[in-house]
């Protein structure tokens, strides 16, 4: 398997923040804060293994946001990256991560996965801006076609 190494009795043994190795495999919250601290380049894609492979949204969520406010363009991509699948496995979102998505152009993966996987109510205004017309404008045609 090219992802096994011996165990040193590291936390983060499995992951190699050199050449980004095992990150999409993240599970541990701490390893990335820890990243985050170092300034690994590579942060960002553990931040989105991490948003696949942890079970608890409220501790994925504070790593997205960090990664959103970063003044990394790349890391910000990351991090929105990161959000669509919390939204999406996790069916969830907080007010920090909209509120940060909110600075991000329209149009990205979590503005879509949010739509599509968080109720509807649980969302801002500004995100039912977005999508609204796409719906009703396909609402309508399907409606006048049938």
């Amino acid at each position: 398997m090219p992802y096994e190494r011996e165990d040193t009795g590291s936390s983060d043994w499995a992951y190699n923040w050199a050449d980004g190795t095992g990150l999409l495999g993240m599970d541990q919250p701490e390893a990335i804060d820890a990243a985050f601290e170092r300034q690994e380049a590579l942060v960002g894609v553990a931040v989105i293994g991490l948003a696949l492979h942890h079970s608890d949204p409220g501790v994925i969520l504070p790593r997205i946001a960090r990664a959103l406010r970063s003044d990394s363009e790349e890391l910000r991509r990351q991090g929105t990256i990161a959000l669509a699948h919390v939204a999406r496995l996790h069916h969830t979102v907080d007010a920090e991560c909209l509120a940060l998505l909110r600075t991000r152009p329209r149009g990205n993966e979590a503005d879509d996965d949010l739509w599509s996987f968080v109720p509807h109510r649980r969302l801002p205004l500004w995100l039912w801006c977005h999508h609204l017309p796409q719906h009703a404008t396909w609402l309508l045609w399907h409606r006048w076609r049938t």
